[in-house]
Formats: structure tokens, sequence, C-alpha cells
């Protein structure tokens, strides 16, 4: 992860950009993955011997903590190459494998998981609409779907039952805060309140 969260973000930023490619999200442990990460570790029987889908993964600390509480499968998804090379690599610091997936499957078919992660995705309206039509496919065969999540601006809280919450340390260049008040959740199907 980044030590210098600004000056490496935007020198990344702007060398991507001026290439055309995405911001560098991955580079970063965001709260809701860093909550999300704890939660698998603290409870490993969420993800022991359950194939886990990790979407929007970025560096796949998700995806890591979910093969090292015991999980039998970890699939990192993300639609950035430069988030999927973090992955391979982070995993193999880790001593964890962790199959990488670069599409974007929102909206798509629903691959084979027994248990679906999501950490910090609902902050665009738009990207909150699809992914959430799309997690309630999982949701209708029965596949949970944990998020973790500091309360970003999309967060479909209507439907969410708290899991646990954490106190998670951030960079406040890009979180505006030192410390992130986040929850863990568990998305209950669409017309059944949590």
């Amino acid at each position: 992860m980044a030590d210098e969260a600004v000056p490496l973000w935007s020198k990344t930023e702007e060398e991507l950009e001026s290439i055309g490619l995405p911001p560098p999200f991955w580079a970063f442990a965001w709260a809701g993955g860093q909550a999300l990460a704890r939660h698998l570790l603290d409870h490993p029987d969420l993800v022991a011997g359950r194939a886990v889908l990790d979407v929007g993964a970025g560096s796949g600390l998700v995806a890591i903590a979910a093969m090292k509480a015991g999980a039998a499968r970890a699939t990192a998804v993300d639609v950035d190459p430069f988030a999927l090379a973090a992955v391979r690599l982070n995993a193999e610091a880790n001593g964890v494998a962790v199959t990488v997936l670069g599409e974007d499957l929102i909206g798509g078919p629903h691959p084979a998981a027994d248990v679906v992660t999501i950490g910090d995705l609902f902050y665009e309206r738009d990207l909150s609409r699809r992914l959430l039509a799309w997690l309630d496919g999982f949701l209708d065969r029965g596949v949970p779907v944990l998020v973790g999540d500091p309360g970003r601006s999309y967060l479909p809280k209507q439907r969410l039952e708290a899991l646990a919450d954490y106190a998670v340390p951030v960079t406040r260049d890009l979180e505006d805060a030192e410390v992130k008040r986040t929850t863990v959740w568990r998305l209950a199907p669409a017309g059944r309140a949590p």
C-alpha cells in the first residue's frame, strides 16, 4: 500500500490520465475493504471452505483475507489491469492463491460463488444502481453478500443489516479524517427488511 498518499496519488493519477488510464484506486486500502478484511479474519466461519467472489477488489486485500480465513478459493474481480497486477503481487507476498478476473461483471451473468464481498463501491449513483440490481441475482440464489462501507453517498442503508463496526485508520488527505467509522453489512434481498 502507498505510504505517501497524496504525492503518489497525484503523480500517478496525472501520469495515468495523460495516457487514458484510470486513477490508482488499487494503491490504497480503503476503509470498507479494511473493515471487511478484518471481519473475515475475525469470523472465518463466514468464508471457510467457500468460494468467495470479491467485486471491485482493488489491491486484493479482502480476497487475501478470505483465503487466510480458510476460503476454498477467492476470485478478485476488478476492471483495472494495474489492480489485478497488485492482487497477484499481494497474494504472493501473503502466501495465498487468488484468482484474478479483469472484467466488468456487473449486469452480466453471475459467476459461481458461495459468498460475495464488496468494499467501498457505493460511491456513484449509476454504479450503485447497477451493482445493487446485479447483486440481487446472487441473493435470489441464496448467496450472501457482505459489504464493507464507511457510509459512502449511495450506500443502500435500507437494505443492510449491520454485522460489525470498526474504527479504521485512514489517510486524511484521501478521506478527510484520520479514522473512519466503518460498518460491515449483510445485504438483504429487495423487498425484505434486514
